[in-house]
């Protein structure tokens, strides 16, 4: 009888054990299953504007980078040598038009030789003008026999002679006047100086560099592009040049190199440009060339979200649920940019990719094209 007294008291024991351990596993789990529920009803704190990819008409375009350098250069060199640089009357930077003197040699030795030819060609004219005169004599006497053929003939010959001596003293009279021209140094065409190599009081030698010209002030683009790029290039296809401080200079193609580099497999490409800003010779600069027109599924560029190297944008689904999307960017334009592989009837998320992840819900304002403040509710 005590026996079974004792089992029944243990079972009771047990049993009132096991409901008091259920109980606090029932009454554990049931704030947790509550905050939950909660916590799925809780409205998204983050506030976006989802739009639409737009379809536009943009130029197909050529990517490239090069140089910038001049149309043509002028060099500009004395024509006559051993003459001291006396006065320099430019300098880098100029602008000049054609026939301006930008120098001007040491002349004295040259007026001093103008002089002495100007007494030469003097005597000979008037050596000249005696031979003339005693031929006519001679010739008035011949008849008469006064004077041998032989005297006569001499008389002849002597006229000749001084005339030939006139006609060269005239002729030097003439180089010294061209040499003294040729010491005032001028333009040959209007241009830039880009350079300068003479030095006040230096003794230069004829064919001696003395100034550089840009030629017009005229300074193009030449970039360098592989055999496929340049297969798709015509002459007077549009351009636009990148310069250094954010400026974008118009231009047109010149000239496509006929010939690719046997060490680089590119050609030269010549795009003369039309702006006379911030461009200076020897840039190295990035620039497109525009070619026919396709379409082309766009959106701003705030909608595209950079991220491990790659672009991503956020496709707003079911539930107003966000999932990231890798794609593909192209041609650029404004604030908008080309993006592939976005599937038809999409919304994207305007901007703030950068605060989203997947699977994050959100809340959308309303679909619009133009993009505002970064979304609600975020840190910025």
């Amino acid at each position: 009888m005590r026996t079974l007294l004792n089992k029944t008291l243990r079972a009771g024991a047990v049993a009132l054990v096991v409901a008091l351990v259920a109980g606090a596993v029932v009454w554990s789990q049931a704030p947790a299953t509550a905050a939950s529920a909660s916590d799925a009803k809780a409205p998204s704190v983050l506030s976006v504007n989802a739009i639409a990819p737009t379809t536009q008409v943009w130029p197909d375009i050529v990517q490239g980078s090069g140089p910038l350098a001049a149309w043509q250069e002028i060099i500009v060199s004395p024509e006559t040598g051993g003459l001291r640089i006396a006065e320099l009357l430019v300098d880098v930077g100029s602008n000049v038009k054609r026939g301006d003197v930008l120098a001007r040699l040491a002349n004295e030795s040259l007026q001093a030789d103008l002089r002495k030819q100007e007494a030469s060609v003097a005597q000979a004219r008037a050596t000249l003008e005696q031979a003339v005169s005693n031929l006519r004599r001679a010739k008035d006497v011949e008849s008469s026999g006064a004077l041998s053929a032989q005297k006569v003939e001499d008389y002849r010959i002597t006229e000749a002679t001084s005339r030939a001596s006139l006609a060269s003293a005239g002729a030097e009279l003439d180089s010294i006047r061209l040499k003294l021209r040729q010491t005032r140094i001028v333009a040959v065409d209007d241009g830039v100086v880009s350079s300068k190599s003479a030095v006040l009081g230096n003794v230069v030698s004829a064919g001696t560099e003395m100034f550089r010209l840009v030629r017009q002030g005229r300074v193009e683009w030449r970039p360098e592009l592989d055999a496929r790029q340049v297969s798709r290039l015509r002459v007077g296809q549009k351009a636009y040049a990148s310069l250094p401080s954010g400026e974008r200079v118009e231009g047109r193609v010149r000239l496509i190199g006929p010939t690719l580099s046997t060490s680089t497999g590119r050609a030269t490409v010549y795009v003369s440009l039309s702006g006379h800003g911030s461009e200076r010779l020897g840039m190295f600069v990035n620039g497109v060339i525009e070619l026919a027109s396709r379409p082309a599924q766009t959106l701003p560029q705030t909608a595209v979200t950079l991220r491990d190297g790659r672009a991503y944008v956020y496709l707003v689904g079911a539930g107003n649920e966000v999932a990231s999307l890798a794609v593909t960017t192209e041609r650029r334009q404004g604030d908008r940019v080309e993006v592939e592989g976005l599937p038809a009837g999409v919304r994207v998320v305007a901007e703030g990719g950068a605060f989203l992840s997947d699977g994050v819900q959100v809340t959308v304002l309303e679909a619009q094209e133009t993009v505002g403040a970064p979304p609600q509710g975020v840190a910025r």
